[in-house]
């Protein structure tokens, strides 16, 4: 079975191709992931794509943070967020990829970041998707493309400020042990 992914090609403004799962929760006004779509940000992501260019999964339940190591992996197949209201999750048992097709993806979870956006701002993990996105493209070196994912969100530039130490820490981070060592340094 091929994948069912839009037809537009995302903006070669981002050196790592980002996709989108939307589940319908949000407000379709208020989503950021649809938004990033319509700029030509990110593709909607409808099912499993070809075996080795399957994206990395951002799954907050995942055992292993994204680190820089994941770069090169994700630069070749990209990044994947579920659109969901997160802070559903325990109502709904809990974030589960079988549900969502996603089981042969590789799962990463963000590191501990800030909400930078006006409806959480300073909540730990509380990101929308364009700040999931714009927190891991950062991780993985890509300023550029964490500000140009951002620019035009509420609250969007104020994230990388916000989280500019967790960020430097975390993108300096050789392994998935210095990142959990920086995360336990600052939370």
């Amino acid at each position: 079975m091929g994948s069912s992914r839009s037809t537009h090609s995302p903006s070669a403004e981002t050196r790592t191709p980002l996709f989108v799962r939307i589940t319908g929760e949000d407000h379709p006004k208020a989503c950021t992931g649809r938004r990033l779509i319509r700029r030509g940000l990110a593709l909607e992501w409808r099912d499993a794509g070809p075996s080795g260019k399957d994206p990395i999964l951002l799954d907050p339940r995942a055992g292993d943070p994204l680190t820089p190591e994941d770069a090169t992996a994700a630069a070749a197949s990209g990044i994947l967020v579920v659109d969901c209201s997160w802070n559903r999750l325990d109502r709904r048992g809990g974030f589960d990829p079988t549900l969502a097709g996603l089981t042969r993806l590789r799962r990463r979870r963000l590191p501990w970041l800030l909400a930078g956006n006006p409806q959480h701002y300073g909540r730990v993990g509380e990101l929308n998707t364009a700040e999931a996105f714009a927190g891991a493209l950062d991780i993985l070196g890509d300023r550029p493309g964490a500000e140009r994912v951002l620019e035009t969100f509420a609250g969007g530039p104020g994230f990388l400020i916000l989280n500019a130490r967790l960020l430097e820490a975390y993108r300096n981070a050789r392994s998935v042990e210095d990142l959990r060592a920086a995360e336990r340094e600052f939370f």
